[in-house]
């Protein structure tokens, strides 16, 4: 089983595996962060609403959308950090950098692990992984447990389709969605996953439930609840998303 609450913007609490896990932290009010990035609604949970996490994933941490002030403020309150190697370095403390492909061992209470295993992610089109800087997924898994992916800020369906031929297919797709754009960089093109593409990514990896997150909450998400509710109806699949309102949990029940 895993339960997920949506927190706002890309930030959602993950509980699996016996373990609560966090991904990328955006936790300040709205305003105007760094980069010009305009948040307009603020969490729906302060950081004593949201408790213990045992794991942060953060996707990257150089972009104030998925590490805002409040956000990194928050990172040594928990038990361990996952991110890129440019992260950790940057971050210090608690923090793990991960390259694409590699994996950690995370210890359950009941003396299992979780295997997490850093997937690859593409913050825009082909070609610009040099100016958008390193931005890794997560896959978590475990004997008797659901596989659960983490997209990260990605927008590359050809990634997607390399971890599907790789990893094999996953449980649950928890993907960073939005579609979002920067009228100025790359003459618009998406640097997330837009809502077709989410459905799309949803049926490479032959996930049985997609959990989007970073859809709602920044001026520079351009694709919110709606579009992914058509979309995914679109494409046949509304069975399979799970949409959370702000501060909402759903829960999935895999057999």
């Amino acid at each position: 089983m895993l339960k997920a609450q949506l927190v706002g913007g890309p930030t959602a609490i993950l509980e699996y595996a016996g373990l609560r896990w966090l991904t990328d932290p955006s936790l300040s009010p709205p305003g105007e962060y760094e980069g010009g990035l305009v948040k307009t609604t603020g969490p729906a949970l302060d950081t004593a609403a949201i408790g213990p996490i045992d794991v942060v994933l953060l996707s990257h941490e150089h972009h104030s959308d998925n590490l805002d002030p409040a956000g990194r403020e928050f990172l040594p309150n928990a038990r361990r950090v996952l991110t890129t190697v440019a992260g950790a370095e940057r971050l210090g403390g608690n923090a793990t950098g991960l390259e694409p492909w590699s994996s950690v061992q995370i210890e359950r209470v009941d003396g299992g692990a979780v295997t997490v295993t850093a997937m690859p992610a593409q913050h825009g089109p082909d070609g610009t992984d040099h100016l958008t800087g390193p931005v890794v997924g997560f896959l978590l898994s475990g004997p008797g447990l659901e596989t659960v992916y983490v997209s990260g800020d990605n927008a590359s369906l050809d990634v997607v389709r390399t971890i599907a031929e790789r990893a094999g297919g996953v449980d649950v797709a928890v993907l960073h969605a939005g579609a979002v754009q920067r009228s100025y960089r790359f003459d618009g093109a998406y640097l997330t996953l837009s809502s077709d593409w989410a459905a799309e990514a949803t049926k490479i990896l032959g996930a049985r439930t997609a959990i989007p997150i970073h859809f709602e909450g920044w001026t520079h998400f351009t694709q919110g609840a709606d579009a992914l509710r058509a979309a995914f109806a679109g494409n046949g699949i509304s069975d399979r998303l799970a949409l959370a309102e702000r501060g909402e949990t759903v829960t999935v029940r895999l057999p």
